[in-house]
């Protein structure tokens, strides 16, 4: 068993399936509000009225005193933009990160959009690499024995695509709070990494960048941007691990479309 891991029930993923439809819900009314002339404020709250909607509550209103439910970060913002009155302009990439709680379980998932039409080829391959990244992750977690299998998978496809996984922003447990352990990394390294076990449920969530992997922290202390000024994209959803293989909470065909390409079926819990 690895150190501090939260171990779920097959009833306990059965609820968080439902947290991870409500941020499914949530992430696709964002991404429709997210449009050329709309501000971020105007997303986040299109997110919020979903998440109302179903009666559930925000993990991220409130967390360390973060003011909004959801991230909105915009170009070379990688991870944590605070919603505002920024508007969004024709080609942004807009990555949107948003979760929520039923009954006390969490569900966290994230994307990356173009606002509008792409302004070049290289933001369409970065944003779409990095949600390949993220299904090569997931279905590698379906037969891993160690978490290191995972990270080798993500880091893998930004190789291939020449972009490079952000450093020191990593996946996370999840389940009765939003941040849980083990990391999941998006890259590898040396050491013993954590056994994959029936009970784990765990957020997958790629940061690749065009250019340096290194980042810098804006004074606002929430926003991560790219150190240099490329641009990033980010996308998340949490998986359940069980007896029978893993389900993807945050998606409403448990992520069966997407997996399929890699010959996996997922199994409900």
């Amino acid at each position: 068993m690895a150190r501090g891991v939260e171990y779920k029930t097959r009833p306990q993923m059965r609820v968080m399936a439902r947290a991870g439809i409500v941020v499914a819900d949530a992430l696709d009314a964002a991404r429709a509000a997210a449009v050329p002339g709309a501000t971020t404020a105007q997303v986040d709250a299109a997110a919020a009225r979903a998440i109302a909607a179903a009666g559930a509550t925000s993990n991220f209103l409130g967390y360390y005193g973060f003011p909004a439910v959801s991230c909105i970060s915009i170009n070379d913002e990688v991870v944590h933009g605070i919603p505002g009155p920024r508007v969004i302009q024709d080609g942004d990439i807009v990555s949107i990160d948003c979760g929520a709680i039923v009954e006390g379980w969490h569900g966290d998932s994230a994307l990356s959009i173009i606002a509008g039409t792409p302004r070049g080829g290289q933001d369409t391959h970065l944003v779409e690499r990095t949600k390949a990244a993220l299904w090569a992750g997931i279905a590698a977690l379906a037969t891993a024995r160690r978490l290191d299998e995972v990270s080798g998978a993500i880091e893998d496809v930004a190789d291939d695509a020449k972009v490079h996984p952000l450093i020191g922003y990593v996946g996370h447990g999840i389940g009765t709070a939003m941040h849980q352990a083990p990391e999941v990394l998006n890259y590898r390294t040396r050491g013993r990494h954590p056994k994959v076990k029936p009970g784990m449920c765990l957020a997958i969530e790629p940061m690749f960048v065009i250019g340096t992997p290194e980042s810098t922290l804006l004074d606002d202390d929430w926003t991560v941007v790219s150190a240099d000024g490329s641009r990033a994209a980010h996308w998340e959803h949490s998986i359940a691990v069980h007896d029978d293989g893993i389900w993807v909470l945050t998606a409403r065909d448990g992520g069966a479309a997407e997996l399929a390409t890699f010959g996996i079926v997922p199994v409900a819990p």
